[in-house]
């Protein structure tokens, strides 16, 4: 195939941060030693070190270390228990649980304890005794999807991503897709783990061949018709690269594996007669992707240099002698076509390489598919990563092998600690350069994760633009296309934020919520809450957008209260029409235009609302924050002037207004069968309706804005009364999200971050400028439960968890005991109101 030729001007791809030990444990000093690093969808890095405890006599303990991306210095390590070094670890597809697999052929499957990403535990696990393990991987889940980067500027999600026909490895009744793993070993057997619906493990093994032979590396790749492909080499690069295909099933309750040989390669540096005897060995083979069986990537080395290969497989015609040339032939015979490897491209010599990383993002790399992504500028997913033994990265492009980003192994001395250069010099002296053992690109390829010799971590950048002098316009649709990409598939979207300088963000924001508003309701409904979390974490780059942080919170809270309450309502006949009472609801609502709360309630159906005291009573902490806010929102309208403050965004969300009067309609009906429910008002006068009066100034604040494409300014006399409000209502100081105190805010100068695993405060504090006085918060400050809206204290006693991306806090035990809150509390068990992850915080952060 002529590839297509890209001149890239090789770009410095810079470190965002490094972590590193405080005290440097002693290393086991060999080189072969693998470490292994994984990166899953939820911007979770798992990785090894070959490191000994020096407090421990009796040898190493092999270590399993686990961050997330935003809080790289809490780190959660894990005694793994394996007896042999660990040789691959394998996230699974939702990226909350890991395989690790060891050279005893032990494989163990760890996954979040109470959901925390600080907290792991393993219960399952499989073994073939003594064979060690060489490839491991999660079934194929049979979801797959194609991102087309020649429709980027679409205005159709469905158009620029869309679902590929691919189907599982295994199945269940119904097409369920089965979860499971599978490993292949150095003695060249195959083994399937099944997890059943049980929770019970069936495992089976096989041999790849008849003829079973040492298998040194191997790799594993999933076609679309539901079968495994399996890459294998004994290690010598004169011997050739088998593949395999496996096919998975399940007959009378045990697992079946059947094995068949495909096509075969020899690597072409053997055959060339200058370098056949030059790179004895294959230290590197990998399928380009794990949905694409038909590419594959290798690597043969020496002890000083490398070389690497893309191979594909095409389908050709069979040529036919020449005796059966002349036979007239059969009607509607086809020439025979057979399958064949063929070399896309190779590198020239390569200093020694010493780990490779694969882009995952699922573009398409057809010729004309690499001509779009020519045409458009658009390079993220088209790298692949090489380091080498001196220290340097090399971004190549993944078919023609050209070089298109570089990273200076000289960097990494930088990362050291004052006082290290006498650990440079023997470093020069003795040959052992700070060198990556392990990289990992992440799901967007806009970002690194290499492990060197000494253990420490390092945050890499991969520019989009790869180089390439692109405009503003250019850079920003690209990461709008990721950020949607992210958004579509669930993934997580930090390593786009990399990338993101704070002049960017407002632009981003806008056109986000512009390409949102064109899509079909039913996607915009499916999206509504993701895409609120993607401009709030977009909005805490910029000291200028961070007040707008806090209302995308706010909004999130909001949209989960107003969605729980109406979960309560139930119809008063079974029989009912199409329209749940909270549809009736919002119905009544949107078309009543009176400001006389009384007045609403009247056209509503009382009975629907009719709910048990109890429920109504553990529900009062949200339906005072509900109250609270509104009080909030309309004393601070005269305020908003030229600094924005939190709440700013409310004032013309036709919607959001639209879903409080909704509420506070609700709650007024409620406060007439148990009083106790209401929110409380500190009031000057003992004879005011605070309900009946903040719902005729809500009420005309929505009249202002109710019609999003031509919002009205809110007019004088309503700005008179909201003056008032201070003296006629004690206004509640809300206790919006603190500044999140994760990394990626202290990212946006060139200079690398140096942290130290176990160490939170090692963070440079944010520049005066960027504070915010909603922010602050006075020692002697009250602490929030963020998500249960309570108070807990000036110095809580209770254990928390705080959300990875937002910063929520919440306790990790309920003190709850009623249904309706614990039903609450159910919902974000897993995940925080903007979708983030939990991880257990001291008593003393929260």
């Amino acid at each position: 195939m002529q590839l297509a030729r890209i001149m890239f001007l090789a770009c410095v791809i810079p470190v965002a941060y490094v972590c590193e030990w405080e005290k440097r444990p002693k290393s086991n000093h060999c080189p072969s030693t693998p470490l292994v690093c994984a990166w899953s969808c939820r911007n979770l890095v798992a990785f090894t070190t070959d490191l000994k405890n020096e407090e421990d006599e009796k040898g190493t303990h092999h270590m399993v270390h686990i961050i997330d991306t935003e809080h790289p210095w809490d780190v959660y390590s894990i005694n793994s228990g394996h007896a042999e070094v660990i040789s691959c670890l394998e996230w699974d597809q939702s990226g909350s649980r890991l395989l690790s697999a060891d050279g005893d052929g032990q494989i163990k499957c760890w996954a979040m304890a109470d959901h925390l990403v600080n907290s792991w535990e393993t219960s399952l696990g499989s073994a073939v005794d003594g064979d060690p393990i060489v490839a491991l991987s999660w079934l194929h889940n049979g979801v797959k999807l194609a991102l087309h980067v020649e429709m980027s500027g679409s205005t159709n999600f469905g158009e620029k991503f869309s679902r590929v026909k691919f189907s599982p490895s295994l199945t269940l009744f119904g097409g369920k897709p089965m979860e499971g793993w599978l490993a292949v070993t150095v003695s060249g057997l195959v083994m399937v783990s099944l997890l059943k619906p049980n929770g019970q493990l069936l495992t089976a093994s096989e041999s790849l061949c008849r003829l079973r032979g040492r298998v040194a590396l191997a790799d594993i790749a999933f076609t679309g018709g539901g079968n495994i492909v399996v890459a294998a080499t004994d290690g010598s690069s004169s011997s050739p690269v088998q593949f395999y295909k496996v096919c998975v099933s399940v007959v009378n309750e045990k697992c079946r594996i059947d094995t068949e040989l495909l096509p075969s390669l020899f690597m072409r540096c053997t055959t060339d007669p200058v370098r056949r005897d030059k790179y004895p060995a294959v230290t590197h083979l990998k399928f380009l992707t794990r949905e694409n069986s038909e590419q594959v990537l290798l690597c043969a080395s020496s002890q000083t240099g490398s070389i690497v290969e893309c191979w594909s497989l095409r389908k050709e015609g069979l040529p036919v002698n020449n005796i059966f040339q002349h036979r007239s032939p059969v009607v509607g015979e086809k020439q025979p076509m057979i399958l064949k490897w063929r070399i896309l491209s190779a590198t020239n010599d390569l200093d020694r390489v010493s780990a490779v990383a694969l882009p995952k993002l699922p573009i398409s790399i057809s010729n004309p598919d690499l001509k779009v992504a020519s045409d458009t500028k658009f390079f993220p997913g088209l790298g692949l990563a090489l380091a080498f033994h001196d220290g340097s990265i090399q971004i190549l492009h993944r078919l023609s092998l050209h070089t298109m980003g570089v990273f200076y192994g000289s960097s990494l001395g930088s990362s050291l600690r004052p006082g290290d250069e006498t650990a440079i010099k023997r470093q020069r002296a003795g040959g052992h350069t700070v060198h990556f053992k392990a990289l990992q690109l992440s799901w967007t390829s806009l970002a690194l994760a290499g492990v060197d010799n000494h253990g420490k971590l390092h945050m890499i950048r991969v520019s989009p633009s790869m180089g390439q002098m692109l405009d503003m316009n250019t850079l920003l649709r690209h990461l709008l296309f990721l950020l949607e990409y992210c958004m579509v598939t669930g993934y997580d979207w930090w390593d786009v934020l990399l990338h993101v300088q704070p002049g960017m963000v407002h632009n981003l924001v806008e056109k986000l919520h512009e390409e949102y508003m064109r899509q079909n309701q039913a996607l915009q409904q499916v999206l509504s809450t993701r895409i609120v979390a993607v401009k709030a974490s977009l909005c805490k780059l910029s000291a200028a957008t961070a007040a707008r942080a806090c209302d995308f919170h706010a909004k999130l809270l909001l949209i989960a209260i107003s969605a729980t309450l109406k979960s309560l309502l139930r119809p008063h006949v079974l029989n009912t029409p199409d329209k749940s009472p909270g549809d009736r609801l919002a119905e009544i609502c949107a078309k009543n235009t009176d400001t006389d709360i009384d007045k609403v309630m009247i056209n509503l159906k009382t009975e629907e609302f009719v709910l048990d005291g109890p429920p109504l009573q553990s529900l009062q902490q949200l339906i005072q924050w509900v109250g609270d806010f509104v009080l909030y929102l309309m004393a601070n309208l005269p305020n908003q002037g030229s600094i924005v403050r939190p709440g700013f965004g409310f004032l013309r969300d036709g919607s959001s207004l639209g879903m409080l009067r909704e509420m506070m309609v609700m709650i007024r009906i409620w406060g007439l069968l148990k009083p106790g429910c209401l929110p409380i008002y500190t009031a000057t006068s003992d004879n005011q309706d605070s309900m009946s009066l903040l719902f005729r100034l809500l009420t005309k604040l929505w009249l202002c804005s109710r019609d999003e494409g031509h919002p009205q300014e809110p007019d004088e006399p309503l700005i008179d009364e909201c003056c008032l409000l201070p003296s006629q209502l004690l206004v509640p100081s809300m206790d919006w999200l603190p500044v999140n105190d994760g990394i990626i805010c202290k990212l946006q100068g060139k200079q690398p971050l140096r942290q130290q695993f176990g160490k939170p405060y090692s963070l440079p504090g944010l520049n005066s400028t960027a504070q915010v006085e909603v922010f602050s918060r006075s020692p002697g400050a009250q602490r929030m439960d963020n998500l249960r809206c309570l108070h807990m204290g000036v110095c809580p006693t209770e254990e928390s968890k705080a959300c990875t991306r937002c910063g929520c806090v919440t306790m990790l035990r309920s003190p709850n005991k009623t249904n309706a809150m614990k039903q609450w509390e159910q919902r974000w068990i897993k995940n925080c109101l903007c979708g983030g992850l939990w991880r257990r915080i001291p008593s003393t952060l929260s």
